[in-house]
């Protein structure tokens, strides 16, 4: 076998972190998944090529002559290595990697003869969170190489049947409501005892009601009733369905009775402030309140995936932040430092934008009264579905697994 890239971890690490960061796609869309890793083995006249993905794409195979070379497009992709590599094995006789248009980048393979690909296969990687993208490279006379050339690339079906859930009919985004705590789990408690569980099942109830009268959203519901959800049950069940915006619903609790109004969190390594990192720190514990164990940090390759990706998603995270504020300021009190962050498990996603909102506080007697209000309930989550409607406003991102990629660019790279 042949590496074209083979990175230690540390190494690897200071190599993508060290290019520029692409910002995070507008719209919402979901953050470009991060390629590493591209390993070409030869056996006469084929060969393999593998990439080593954060989450799966829908990628398209195709060639091009003059000269002769083998393209694939990475949708929704960056890679993470250097711009060109050059291999030897089979017909390959080198291998390029560079941007293509918005959020897309393009893998050229240079050929010493002719060669066409077979499909693109994607699946599970070589750790848990990463997939393996497979593509093989077979000899080819010159009429059989010009046949394939002359086929326009928008004209190929991406192989799906290995991308999780298919091809999927309906393509507006799903958005996931989390109603924070449950079961056994009260969360914070009013002066007259009522609990969090309570006051944020209500308001994502709302929430849901209002966001599915406009027809715009697909939604999960992470909570819908009073039963007790693991930390990071609720994180896999948003990414295993697909989810384009997480959206936690929670109300804090604090020692001082006159502190009061709405602050939403975003996900970071370091908190914003001492009483953001004890809050944190509490709402992290709620599966101890549960009886759930913590899942464990996850392994080099897909550490390393994880933090790269995280940095885009956490610029869209950003993004739907300040949304929200804007909304919510002209309906609700906000608190004194109303945009914070802070490491809560639940915004440790490493490709899908998360807000934790923290609706107002338990321990606020006028706060309380808010929060149990069902016009207030009403008014507050109608800001929600306004913010969440500027922050969709380019369009619905395309789902994970799109059955076909956009037209391909005919002219070389």
């Amino acid at each position: 076998m042949t590496s074209v890239l083979r990175y230690g971890p540390a190494l690897l690490a200071l190599a993508l972190l060290g290019g520029p960061a692409e910002s995070a796609p507008a719209g919402g869309r979901e953050p470009a998944a991060v390629a590493i890793d591209p390993t070409l083995s030869a056996d006469g006249a084929t060969a393999r090529l593998t990439l080593v993905l954060s989450r799966p794409v829908a990628a398209t195979a195709f060639v091009l002559e003059r000269p002769d070379r083998i393209v694939l497009d990475l949708p929704a992709t960056r890679c993470g290595f250097g711009a060109a590599e050059r291999v030897r094995g089979g017909a390959v006789t080198g291998l390029r990697c560079g941007g293509a248009g918005p959020g897309r980048s393009r893998l050229v393979l240079d050929l010493g003869a002719p060669a066409v690909p077979g499909p693109v296969r994607v699946g599970p990687g070589p750790v848990p969170g990463t997939s393996l993208l497979t593509v093989e490279i077979a000899r080819s006379d010159r009429d059989a190489f010009r046949q394939a050339a002359a086929v326009d690339p928008s004209d190929l079906v991406t192989t799906t049947a290995s991308l999780p859930g298919g091809p999927a009919a309906d393509e507006r985004p799903l958005l996931a409501i989390d109603a924070g705590h449950g079961g056994a789990d009260p969360g914070a408690l009013g002066p007259d005892g009522t609990p969090e569980k309570d006051v944020t099942l209500a308001f994502a109830t709302e929430l849901h009601r209002q966001l599915l009268a406009t027809g715009r959203y697909r939604l999960l519901v992470i909570r819908p009733d009073d039963t007790f959800v693991p930390l990071d049950d609720r994180v896999k069940r948003a990414r295993d369905a697909g989810a384009r915006l997480f959206v936690s619903i929670h109300a804090d609790q604090i020692a001082n009775p006159q502190v009061g109004g709405a602050t939403i969190y975003t996900g970071a390594e370091r908190a914003t402030d001492a009483e953001s990192a004890g809050l944190a720190e509490r709402e992290n514990a709620a599966d101890a309140a549960g009886g759930a164990a913590g899942a464990a940090p996850p392994g080099d390759i897909a550490g390393i995936l994880h933090d790269l990706t995280l940095r885009e998603t956490r610029s869209a995270s950003q993004k739907a932040s300040g949304l929200f504020l804007k909304e919510l300021g002209g309906v609700a009190r906000l608190s004194a430092h109303p945009r914070r962050e802070a490491g809560f498990r639940v915004l440790r996603n490493p490709d899908l934008p998360s807000l934790l909102v923290e609706l107002g506080y338990m321990s606020n007697a006028r706060d309380l009264g808010r929060l149990t209000s069902a016009e207030w309930r009403t008014r507050t989550a109608g800001a929600m579905v306004a913010a969440l409607g500027r922050f969709f406003e380019a369009g619905p991102p395309p789902p994970r697994s799109a059955s076909r990629t956009a037209s391909a660019a005919r002219a070389p790279m």
